[in-house]
């Protein structure tokens, strides 16, 4: 038997994780982390929500912990990844818990797996519903790390699932066409159980899985929805049309705009309103929970705009889908005498759509280097700039070092956006937060 491994504390595990699989070479598929789950009795009793999608499925997250907060219940959030500190992926009422519940919860895992590999994000997954079990929360949500069908959440039944987007990203793992990347994340759909999807219009392979399986699939656009209206207030409905789960119509109205920026965030607030629908005989709540949830929300990185002057922005979109959401939102910003990026990427992204799209959005553009193996060099990236005609360019040694340069360039109607990669936009949240 293989010696088991001991750590003093989160940061050695951590390391330890990081350095490599634990237990030797990994297969593909959810058999491995299903045993271990099994060898640690890990059977959730509260309601279980399960969020994927290509990119909002953090918010939604966000808006549920929130809103179900407000209520009075008790809620555990996994998510990835972390902007600054590993904690901040298994939260419980939004707070990232301590170093030591999640030591005892890897140490629980380390037992339980015997001569079984796993790799770290299961690791993570499994320690997170391991703690959230023990500390007995009300309502477990859970993030998918990557696509659906093989990401180690999967192997937890979803009461209600959600599918936020579909649209290219990873995809030397999850295909090359969006019809792939949805028939990935319809894995998460369980049969009986709702599953709420955004994406207009719905991919071929993501409707007809729902009704292979027996999901109760919820559209954007068909079966719930939402408009904007004056005095900054929405209204969002809920009026399923083909479910066999749910019959009539639920309306709220004048409810705030969510406290979250972005053109993006009402959709995916709906999709939050949705789960509550579906949960509302298990979980119920007032529409007090529903308001305050939507005005008390934290999501840092996302649209994020700090306080002061000049206006600048955190967001960290990395992929073309997320792009576009970028590009919209800014351009319903107010008029800024000069735009800036600071920006950097990691090279196995599609660096050639995310500039195509979103180049006509600034004046000048700051970049330097992640130090991280994914990182792409300076270099690489000046070549990128060069290919798409941006000349504008200046580069830096470092993504602290360019913010910094673009804060002293910077005069009162401007405007700086940082963007490219949850790294780029943890380093100036952390040069921020000091």
């Amino acid at each position: 038997m293989a010696e088991k491994f001991h750590a003093t504390g989160l940061s050695s595990w951590l390391q330890h994780l990081e350095n490599g699989v634990a237990g030797g070479e990994i297969e593909m598929g959810l058999a491995r982390v299903g045993a271990v789950r099994d060898q640690m009795g890990l059977k959730p009793v509260c309601p279980l929500i399960v969020v994927g999608g290509t990119n909002g499925k953090g918010s939604v997250c966000a808006y549920l912990t929130q809103i179900y907060h407000e209520a009075g219940y008790r809620v555990g959030t996994l998510t990835s990844p972390h902007l600054l500190r590993f904690n901040e992926r298994i939260a419980i009422n939004g707070e990232a818990v301590a170093d030591d519940l999640i030591v005892s919860a890897f140490e629980h895992i380390e037992t339980a797996r015997a001569e079984i590999p796993l790799t770290y994000f299961e690791f993570n997954t499994l320690a997170a519903v391991d703690v959230f079990i023990r500390q007995q929360v009300d309502v477990m949500i859970l993030e998918v790390g990557l696509g659906g069908r093989l990401d180690a959440v999967n192997i937890f039944d979803a009461d209600v699932a959600v599918i936020t987007s579909v649209d290219l990203d990873h995809e030397a793992f999850l295909g090359d066409t969006v019809e792939k990347v949805a028939f990935e994340k319809a894995g998460i759909m369980r049969a009986g159980k709702p599953v709420i999807c955004a994406q207009i219009p719905v991919p071929h392979s993501l409707s007809s899985h729902a009704a292979e399986v027996g999901a109760d699939l919820l559209l954007f656009g068909r079966d719930f929805d939402c408009h904007k209206m004056e005095m900054q207030q929405w209204s969002y409905r809920f009026h399923p049309q083909e479910s066999s789960l749910y019959t009539g119509e639920h309306a709220r109205h004048a409810l705030p705009i969510p406290v979250l920026r972005g053109n993006f965030q009402l959709s995916n607030a709906a999709c939050a309103l949705t789960v509550l629908e579906c949960l509302s005989e298990r979980l119920p709540l007032d529409i007090g929970a529903i308001k305050r949830g939507l005005l008390r929300v934290r999501h840092p990185g996302r649209f994020q705009v700090l306080p002061g002057r000049p206006v600048t922005v955190l967001d960290v979109g990395h992929n073309p889908h997320a792009a576009r959401a970028l590009r919209s939102s800014l351009i319903a910003l107010p008029y800024a005498e000069k735009r800036m990026a600071v920006f950097s990427m990691l090279a196995d992204k599609d660096i050639d759509a995310v500039l195509e799209i979103i180049k006509d959005q600034f004046d000048c553009w700051l970049i330097a280097p992640l130090a991280l193996p994914r990182g792409m060099t300076v270099q690489a990236l000046q070549q990128k700039f060069i290919q798409h005609n941006i000349t504008a360019v200046t580069a830096y040694p470092d993504v602290k070092e360019a913010y910094q340069a673009a804060l002293s360039e910077a005069g009162e109607n401007d405007r700086i956006v940082v963007f490219g990669s949850f790294h780029t936009v943890a380093e100036i949240i952390d040069l921020s937060s000091r």
